[in-house]
């Protein structure tokens, strides 16, 4: 049971409204998640922002390899749940490449880097160290897309945490849990 009540979609305040039917259009239906952010307009519209602008970020399987990656190393089973559709079913990528990004892993050398080092953001806080950013460096990342990697960790971050503390209960097709660190 969330710990915060998520309202209907009709319930929303109104400034959230023209976001929640962008999301909609998209998705086919809104989410728990941004019902549950609808509550505060700033929110919504805040993540709604930061979304838009690093979607034009690096490539969509790198993005949701980063997602499944910072989700999985988080333990948010929503995102995992939310991520694991979108990627399948909107980027098209094979469930193994699924599991490999969730474990911040991939079978492509370049989106390894990617991943690997959105994962060890989390699971250091930020303080990578000096061989894990030569590493995507070397991989041909450049350093804009470095930062980029990291806002889209932060952004994910966001809505991990959103969720794990709020519980809110998981409206995608269930996937396995998040393993336990």
């Amino acid at each position: 049971m969330p710990r915060i009540s998520i309202p209907k979609r009709e319930d929303a305040p109104v400034g959230s409204k023209p976001i929640l039917d962008n999301v909609e259009k998209m998705l086919g239906f809104v989410p728990n998640l941004h019902r549950l952010m609808s509550i505060s307009p700033n929110v919504l519209s805040g993540w709604a922002t930061l979304m838009a602008s690093l979607a034009k970020t690096l490539d969509i399987k790198t993005r949701d390899g980063i997602a499944l990656a910072v989700s999985e190393a988080d333990g948010c089973d929503y995102c995992l749940a939310a991520h694991s559709f979108m990627a399948g079913n909107l980027a098209k990528i094979p469930a193994d490449e699924i599991e490999l990004n969730r474990e911040g892993r991939s079978t492509d050398p370049k989106r390894q880097a990617a991943v690997a080092f959105a994962k060890a953001l989390i699971e250091t806080r930020g303080k990578v160290s000096d061989a894990q950013f030569t590493a995507v460096r070397d991989a041909g990342w450049t350093d804009a897309n470095i930062v980029e990697m990291i806002a889209l960790t932060a952004q994910f971050l966001l809505t991990n945490f959103i969720n794990n503390a709020v519980q809110t209960p998981i409206d995608f097709p269930e996937v396995s849990p998040a393993k336990a660190t």
